[in-house]
């Protein structure tokens, strides 16, 4: 506790550090403010109805930061940036040049990278604006419009996710932490009140069990999500001695920290999308006007909604993302030639290329491990769904694990800026 009040105080009395976290939640105020303004001629009780109904929804109002559920000029959220972040990934393994540009240029490769992303993600935000502003007229949600009014609506919806893509990144540059997560995070945050709320009014003396075995799961997985993030395999460096001029340099002993889950929450986030993308176009396709393609549309959605494919495809692909996500973001010939470079090696491993073969097969085994939790966790709500039957468990799920991991985030580089005041 005085360990807790002691960082409190650093906090504090750090200007620096109170303007970044200042401007982080001016921004996020920012957000929610925008979150609450509807596009025009929404139907309510149809809207309240048709979210009620439709678990897939629920899971896209968690990635558009909660806009979705108002139907807000930001209902779109950070989505469109993640799917172009997240095709500019899948597009590296196609084109080298794209891989060199975000792995070996350092810092300017990564901006230039970005910025494609940013480019992406215009014409997603419309195609995304223009299909969701056509599912909820067709479904009585929103009235029918004119075609112009149409367009500006669309205009309209692909440039608030513009805005919070851009007041993200702005918080990713001047506060503290990455600014899309923050984004999600503070939509979560923002609907608990509202789902507290209706749970003490609905609440039913026998659901006790139900929700204290609730309470427990959540517990036992923020546990382990936390346990999981933090932990590391530390791989054992030393560096050569070497004498320049009358000094005497390296000698030392030290160690490459290789965390077990290296990627973090991307891989549920790319899982998701990949597993929500077709199911908005199947329900986009369901209410053409030609019968045979809203009939196959309607089958398939049917079909694909099923509890057992939709929980094996998601642990599948939240697997193989995780192993996607590090080979991307993790280089082993690039360390061991950094090592090689600065006369370090693995102690018992020849420097070069046995050097990034014993990387790349530790962490090969420790992915494995990260992969395998991961994806036992992104399915571990379903499960309990199944069991329970309480639709929103399955959707707490992910959000917790966002959240977790968004919190460890920040309080890792807050302690990375007091770190720094220090020395």
């Amino acid at each position: 506790m005085d360990a807790f009040l002691a960082k409190l105080r650093l906090i504090v009395t750090d200007k620096p550090l109170l303007g970044k976290l200042g401007f982080v939640l001016v921004a996020l105020i920012l957000f929610r403010l925008l979150a609450v303004i509807p596009v025009p001629g929404i139907n309510v009780a149809q809207l309240e109805q048709f979210f009620s109904n439709n678990q897939f929804l629920g899971l896209l109002n968690i990635f558009s930061g909660g806009g979705l559920a108002n139907l807000s000029i930001v209902m779109l959220g950070v989505g469109p940036y993640i799917t172009a972040s997240i095709i500019m990934q899948l597009l590296t393994i196609l084109f080298p040049k794209l891989k060199a540009m975000y792995q070996e240029e350092g810092e300017m490769g990564r901006k230039k990278f970005s910025q494609y992303s940013r480019l992406l993600t215009v014409p997603l935000a419309f195609i995304q604006g223009y299909a969701y502003l056509y599912l909820f007229q067709t479904q009585g949600v929103v009235e029918t419009l004119s075609l112009a009014d149409f367009l500006v609506s669309v205009t309209v919806i692909a440039a608030g996710s513009m805005l919070l893509m851009w007041l993200g990144e702005l918080v990713s540059e001047f506060g503290i932490g990455n600014g899309v997560s923050l984004i999600i995070f503070a939509g979560i945050v923002a609907a608990l009140p509202q789902m507290i709320a209706q749970f003490a009014f609905s609440f039913d003396p026998s659901l006790i069990p139900v929700t204290l075995a609730g309470i427990l799961a959540a517990v036992l997985v923020t546990y382990g999500v936390v346990v999981m993030t933090e932990a590391e395999r530390p791989v054992p460096v030393t560096y050569a001695k070497r004498v320049r001029g009358n000094k005497l340099y390296g000698g030392v002993s030290t160690y490459i920290p290789l965390r077990l889950n290296q990627a973090g929450v991307i891989p549920i986030i790319f899982a998701l999308s990949i597993l929500l993308f077709p199911s908005l176009i199947l329900n986009f396709l369901a209410q053409s006007s030609i019968p045979w393609l809203a009939s196959t549309a309607t089958s398939l959605v049917t079909w694909s909604g099923g509890p057992w494919l939709y929980g094996i495809s998601y642990f599948l692909l939240v697997f193989l993302f995780t192993y996607f996500y590090t080979a991307i973001t993790f280089d082993p010939n690039a360390m061991a030639t950094n090592l090689q470079k600065n006369g370090a090696f693995v102690p018992g491993v020849r420097p070069g290329t046995q050097t990034s073969e014993h990387l790349a097969k530790i962490i090969t085994r420790i992915t494995m491990v990260g992969a395998l939790f991961l994806g036992l966790i992104a399915v571990l709500p379903l499960v309990m769904q199944a069991i329970t039957n309480l639709p929103a468990l399955a959707i707490g799920g992910t959000a917790l694990l966002i959240v977790v991991s968004v919190v460890l985030d920040l309080v890792r580089k807050i302690d990375a800026q007091i770190s720094l005041r220090e020395y």
